[in-house]
């Protein structure tokens, strides 16, 4: 069996392909099924986020084009395009992958600890759908455990900074007030949440929450002074807006070309910043043609990210090493997985030869056969059994010139060659 990490990312994809092979909630758990049932996936995970669509497998043989096929199947792209960005990493490799994603080694804003939270329901979305068996459910958590510590010994999470918090420090460039700033913020998930926090740290005051449900947005809304609308309400909202910020899971665009350039009119054209932090995205590319919009996505946020980057390096040194030794520790246990299994088979095989020669011993001393001579045929019949196989397997070994085997095979079986001499 074969740990798969396959994926693309920020580093290795555009937005206008991470969009396209993103998957959404409501669509995931069908997924998963379907890419349980490939011929060669006994175990599957997906992670779906605005910066990474990742899929781990336990595979046998080598499974990974065929999971990169039905990648390109399941989203109607050409597999060749995917190729060009995608990733694959196995077994060590692909545990380090999950370990680094998992602390935010492998994030946009180096150590931002969302990541953490996406990837725990990730596996619960896994675990719906059964797709986990023994070793994904292990490795996940292995790698929550890891995380665990290295957000306890290491500076990774100090001054947690994350896509939200990068969006809001953009705004406070460009407006040398926040405090007379009106806010715009479209969805109610964790990553608005914050994107609310820090735009109420920064001053803002006045700040709509748009939701598909008024009851969500007024539970975020509310707690901050702000004010909740439902979706349908945005074209108006859109009129008292300097700053809109969206982050939904809708698989089409919210804000179009048309709706904003009728907000623009009734604004007189008063400039708006925007900063469209969903995958797939929510407001239309073509928005940010208009003269007095101000458009960004997740990947024009580079600059601030960057900034934090430099400031984490240290921690992420000391995570990487952290890192290391929790790989060395998936290895291990792995192993002694693998031999407790073998362990396993060669007791269950002694078993079945001592039950058969012992059923017939049994029957011969019913028969009224002479005791003696029935203990020393079980003895003798026992005896070949057990050494039929590895005898054969030695005679091989030898006629091949396989010392390595002959060597293991000598202290497997006679034990340690130093004390018996």
């Amino acid at each position: 069996m074969t740990l798969l990490a396959l994926g693309i990312n920020h580093r290795t994809a555009a937005i206008e392909v991470r969009e396209k092979v993103a998957f959404g909630p409501a669509h995931l758990d069908a997924a998963l099924k379907q890419l349980r049932a490939l011929p060669r996936v006994l175990e599957a995970a997906v992670l779906s986020t605005c910066n990474r669509t990742e899929l781990y497998c336990i595979t046998e043989d080598a499974g990974e084009r065929e999971v990169l096929d039905w990648l390109g199947r399941y989203h109607a792209l050409p597999v060749d395009e995917l190729m060009h960005c995608a990733y694959h990493y196995l077994d060590g490799d692909a545990a380090r992958h999950l370990m680094r994603v998992a602390v935010g080694l492998d994030s946009m804003v180096l150590g931002e600890p969302q990541i953490l939270g996406q990837l725990k329901d990730a596996y619960q979305a896994a675990r719906r759908a059964d797709g986990l068996g023994g070793e994904l459910e292990r490795l996940f958590q292995h790698t929550f455990a890891v995380a665990k510590q290295v957000r306890t010994e290491t500076g990774i999470g100090e001054n947690p900074v994350s896509v939200a918090y990068a969006a809001v420090s953009l705004a406070s460039r460009i407006f040398d007030d926040l405090s007379k700033a009106r806010a715009l913020l479209i969805g109610a998930g964790e990553t608005i949440e914050l994107v609310a926090r820090h735009l109420h740290e920064a001053g803002v005051r006045q700040l709509t929450v748009a939701n598909r449900t008024r009851e969500r947005a007024n539970a975020l809304a509310g707690g901050l002074g702000g004010q909740a609308i439902t979706l349908d309400e945005i074209p108006t909202a859109l009129e008292n807006a300097d700053i809109v910020i969206s982050s939904t899971a809708a698989p089409l665009p919210i804000l179009g070309k048309g709706m904003v350039e009728r907000a623009l009119k009734r604004r007189r054209h008063r400039p708006v910043f925007m900063v469209d932090i969903a995958v797939p995205r929510d407001i239309e590319p073509e928005v940010g043609e208009l003269s007095d919009i101000f458009l960004y996505t997740v990947d024009d946020l580079q600059e601030v990210i960057e900034e934090n980057r430099r400031h984490r390096q240290v921690a992420a040194d000391q995570a990487e090493a952290l890192i290391q030794l929790g790989v060395d520790h998936w290895h291990h246990q792995r192993r002694i997985r693998g031999g407790s299994e073998l362990i396993r088979d060669v007791r269950a095989q002694g078993g079945r030869l001592r039950d058969e020669a012992q059923s017939q011993a049994l029957e011969r001393l019913a028969k009224g056969e002479d005791p003696e001579a029935v203990i020393k045929r079980l003895a003798h019949q026992l005896t070949n059994r057990l050494l039929h196989q590895p005898t054969l397997a030695l005679r091989d070994a030898a006629a091949g010139e396989r010392q390595d085997l002959l060597e293991a095979a000598t202290e497997l079986l006679l034990g340690d060659t130093d004390k018996r001499a």
